[in-house]
């Protein structure tokens, strides 16, 4: 049998220089070879899919991405289809789909059948899974973070201009009302001259758990029947001993393959801030607080201070202060509170996670939760004296669906790497202020930190393992 690895980066390295030189391939799903799959609707107004992870998250990005019936999955990928968390439901959904533990194996033997890639996996593989799918040709739908370096994210941005393919982070809340309420409210001047915002988020996952704690890597353990191999696992990343605390889930705890909870719900929280009133990257970056701080697990309590510059007129220099874990809720000032009738002030619940922004004016603030949520003013006199602006319009696809609908030519999505990309950078700086704990100036233009060289070799982090160095020259 020959090698897959080796024909998988023949074939990555024949097809990108194909892509990059202007050869245009027919789209398989204009064949009528490809009726039988799916008989409710002909070749022209269906992708056929490729699903990179199937459980975990996917178990809800997959009934995501196919439930207008536009996309219908024709290839499984996942290193454990007997032990990942919540993936029955899409194997009994569609039992009849072919199953694969290695992505390049896949695109490699069903290429020619596949018009899109959804890529759910760990935040450390997500790079070198899309990249080798839009070096195919193949449109990307990948689950947020981006990616887990700064590095990374750049490379993916490229390759989007490189490769000219559709993509989509998942980052869901991004094709909302709530989305399409915060332009809304930008266009019409109501986020104008914002130059504070806090954002937070309340304890979650073990990792932020005191009693659950760890400062050192867990130590080997029996890899479960169902595991197909734990180095393919490991992916690009230097490979560790296998521990149930890696696998299915707690991966995302470690700096060494997840984002901490700053790249986890960092993009469902302070996304609409950061793209609409285009913060772009920081100047600085200083973590205020970290709770148990060490270099193995991101901290049980991480508060970080961001700088980023005036951007035009109306667009003044912004502070971002990001709180997760203890003391994470910011101060609503009573001024913005609601006058009841007993003269009494009420405020509104924060809850676990949301931002706020403040305005030079100091007329009223600007608070939203995460992921869709719409937006409110406070006071609310003034939010029903705005209600034109503040009325939130219903978008006409889903998150899901956009990147179908876009694949197939009918619209556009709102987070292609070209905006999710940037935001993701965002959060890798914050990550490398987690690991470092020290502050952190950083230049836009040059896209480097300001006299520190080991934050500086953060950016990209350790060389990938020699077998996957290939993904890393192409973009």
């Amino acid at each position: 049998m020959k090698n897959p690895r080796h024909h998988s980066r023949r074939d990555f390295l024949k097809k990108s220089a194909a892509s990059a030189l202007g050869f245009t391939f027919l789209p398989a799903y204009l064949t009528a070879a490809r009726a039988e799959t799916n008989p409710a609707l002909p070749p022209s107004r269906r992708l056929n899919l490729a699903c990179i992870g199937v459980g975990g998250r996917a178990a809800g990005a997959i009934p995501s991405l196919t439930s207008d019936g536009h996309a219908v999955p024709v290839a499984f990928c996942d290193i454990d289809f007997g032990g990942s968390r919540k993936i029955e439901g899409n194997l009994e959904t569609w039992p009849e789909v072919p199953r694969f533990h290695d992505f390049r194996v896949m695109l490699d033997k069903m290429g020619k059948d596949i018009d899109a890639v959804s890529v759910v996996t760990p935040d450390h593989t997500h790079f070198v899974a899309a990249i080798h799918a839009m070096a195919m040709g193949k449109h990307v739908y990948v689950e947020k973070p981006l990616a887990h370096t700064f590095a990374e994210a750049e490379m993916l941005m490229r390759a989007e201009k490189k490769f000219k393919v559709v993509t989509q982070m998942g980052n869901q809340g991004h094709t909302s009302s709530g989305a399409a309420q915060f332009q809304q409210m930008v266009a019409a001047g109501l986020v104008a001259d914002v130059h504070k915002i806090d954002a937070w988020k309340q304890p979650s996952l073990w990792f932020m758990q005191a009693k659950k704690r760890i400062s050192a890597y867990p130590p080997e353990e029996k890899l479960p029947e169902s595991f197909s191999d734990w180095n393919l696992w490991c992916g690009p990343k230097a490979v560790r001993p296998f521990n149930s605390l890696y696998h299915p889930f707690g991966w995302r705890a470690f700096h060494h393959f997840g984002c901490g909870m700053f790249g986890d719900w960092g993009c469902h929280i302070i996304d609409f801030v950061h793209h609409y009133i285009n913060l772009g990257l920081p100047t600085a970056v200083s973590p205020v607080r970290l709770d148990d701080y060490n270099k193995v697990i991101f901290p049980l309590t991480s508060h970080i201070r961001f700088q980023f510059p005036q951007r035009g007129p109306g667009l003044p220099a912004v502070e971002l202060m990001w709180k997760a874990g203890a003391d994470c809720h910011p101060v609503f000032d009573e001024k913005f509170g609601d006058l009841q009738e007993d003269k009494t002030i009420k405020l509104p619940a924060l809850g676990e996670a949301g931002t706020l922004l403040h305005r030079k004016q100091g007329d009223y603030v600007i608070m939203r939760g995460h992921h869709g949520d719409a937006s409110r003013i406070y006071p609310r006199k003034i939010m029903l004296e705005k209600w034109d602006a503040v009325k939130a319009p219903r978008p006409e696809y889903s998150h899901g669906t956009s990147f179908v609908q876009a694949c197939l030519g009918n619209t556009t999505t709102t987070s292609p790497f070209r905006v999710s990309g940037e935001l993701t950078q965002v959060l890798n700086l914050g990550m490398i202020a987690e690991y470092l704990n020290v502050d952190l100036n950083f230049d836009p233009k040059t896209k480097r930190f300001i006299g520190n060289d080991e934050a500086n070799f953060l950016l990209a982090g350790a060389p990938p393992r020699a077998e996957w160095a290939h993904y890393y020259t192409l973009a």
